[in-house]
């Protein structure tokens, strides 16, 4: 048997899992576009914790000639080579690389595992786990460590990276450790000489990563209407499951489940929409004109690129507004970062320069743009109050959403916009994020502005910008809309 140390850990995690990405890997997902994200990200980290131990040698990885690598790192340490980058071991069937090697004085080794989080979580024990024990068959091993993002870190000026990361000693949960790879190893190796196991689904799919083979695992799941689209069932869907049940359909009226996993089946198998009025009409008597109808869009780097600015802080840097006048008169305003420069001080500014002086804010899940005030607020003392006084005047338009004031089968128990908006406009292009262009999602916004000062073609650049634009303006026209639906409801 061969395996990486990321195989180990997929088998750790589901047997199954293993086995179909040793057999049969043409089923696995693609990865998305924030999955592919992260593994930049991590790319990223490694390279600069490198700069922790400098002036070592580094083993080039070559997909090719994995051999080769092994090779280089055994006469690197031959030569009494004091750091290692990407230290290449193939012993007792684990192929594992180490990010970094470091040669004490007494000829033994600490090794170094960096790792994008900010916090040490029990897969790293278990990546490292399996590489100490590959490792120690060659050369003697001291200490292991995981190397994380130091979230309480604030860059100021060049970047200290002493204190950006965090080093854990981490051998005394790994020794700990020792004693169940052999055996767990020994468990995969029997596993794959074997037919595909019979594991069922489970909480296994999603923990602790959600697993490229779901969609093959999970086909006999119902693609609509599945117990798993229960919303806010505390982990029942499981248990309806178990019993054989798999569609909302099918589940029994006896069965106890919370109010609003409730009132979603009871709608389902009614179709009825629910419209309170009285609540709906409450509810839009708050909004006071002239409706500033806003909405940010932030992103966020493991490595801070400004002053001020913490790892995975979440950076505002766009934002859309639609302003409706008591008159009716609709207007736009907006605004987009210089993704080469820090640009939370300049939309700030610029924020309370569109903002009516009087009137609502209105926001889809205010407590994000809230949030993102409050934070401007502390890196901007001159304008701190005048930011503040903004977040006085928010009014949350998915308040009748959350509430099931307004309640639709096809919500499925949720009140996201990104459900919403469809289920009460089908088919209405001016409203679909799908007809847009690269930017689709706050995920594709956060990560493609985060990346954008790295592409060279300016006309590349430019295209995405106006997709970024077109994305978050397409945030408030939703909720525009939202806003004369629910009135055109109550009036009726």
């Amino acid at each position: 048997m061969s395996i990486s140390k990321s195989q180990y850990v997929r088998g750790l995690q589901c047997h199954k899992s293993l086995w179909l990405y040793k057999n049969n890997p043409e089923l696995r997902e693609q990865p998305n576009h924030s999955q592919e994200s992260l593994f930049e990200t991590g790319h990223k980290v490694g390279d600069l914790a490198k700069d922790l131990f400098p002036n070592g040698e580094e083993i080039e990885f070559d997909s090719n000639n994995f051999d080769g690598m092994i090779r280089k790192t055994k006469e690197l340490i031959s030569d009494g080579t004091k750091v290692i980058y990407e230290a290449t071991f193939k012993e007792d069937g684990i192929f594992a690389m180490a990010d970094i090697l470091v040669r004490n004085k007494d000829g033994s080794y600490n090794m170094y595992e960096v790792k994008a989080s900010t916090q040490v979580k029990i897969t790293h024990i278990e990546d490292i786990s399996i590489q100490w024990h590959a490792l120690s068959k060659t050369i003697k091993l001291n200490h292991a460590y995981i190397v994380h993002i130091n979230n309480e870190y604030t860059r100021e000026g060049a970047l200290d990276i002493d204190s950006l990361f965090s080093i854990k000693n981490v051998t005394e949960f790994i020794m700990t450790n020792q004693d169940e790879v052999a055996p767990q190893l020994l468990e995969m190796e029997e596993m794959l000489n074997n037919t595909i196991p019979d594991i069922d689904i489970g909480k296994h799919c999603s923990d602790p990563y959600d697993c490229d083979f779901r969609s093959h695992c999970w086909k006999h799941i119902p693609k609509e209407n599945s117990v798993f689209d229960i919303a806010y069932a505390a982990g029942k869907q499981w248990t309806l499951y178990y019993q054989g049940i798999f569609s909302i359909d099918d589940v029994p009226k006896d069965f106890a489940l919370g109010k609003n996993a409730t009132l979603q089946i009871e709608h389902h198998k009614s179709q009825e929409i629910k419209i309170d009025k009285p609540k709906i009409k409450e509810f839009l008597d708050t909004i006071e004109y002239p409706i500033n109808f806003f909405d940010f869009e932030t992103f966020q780097n493991a490595i801070p690129r400004f002053d001020k600015q913490r790892p995975y802080a979440q950076m505002p840097f766009q934002y859309s507004l639609h302003i409706i006048h008591e008159d009716g008169t609709l207007e736009h305003k907006e605004f987009l970062g210089d993704e080469n420069a820090d640009p939370r001080e300049s939309l700030a500014k610029q924020m309370l320069e569109d903002i009516t002086a009087t009137g609502s804010i209105v926001a889809y899940s205010q407590g994000f743009e809230k949030g993102k005030i409050r934070d401007l607020a502390e890196l901007l003392p001159t304008i701190k109050d005048d930011l503040l006084a903004l977040n006085e005047r928010f009014v949350d338009i998915a308040h009748p959403f959350q509430k099931k004031h307004y309640y639709h089968p096809k919500f499925k128990g949720k009140y996201s916009i990104k459900i919403v908006l469809p289920t009460l406009f089908p088919n209405d292009d001016e409203l679909d994020y799908k007809k847009l262009g690269s930017i689709q999602n706050g995920a594709d916004a956060m990560d493609t502005f985060a990346n954008l000062h790295l592409l060279k073609d300016k006309t590349k650049v430019e295209e995405i910008k106006k997709d970024l634009l077109a994305y978050c303006h397409l945030d408030t026209l939703a909720m525009v809309r939202l806003w004369e639906h629910l009135k055109e409801k109550v009036s009726l």
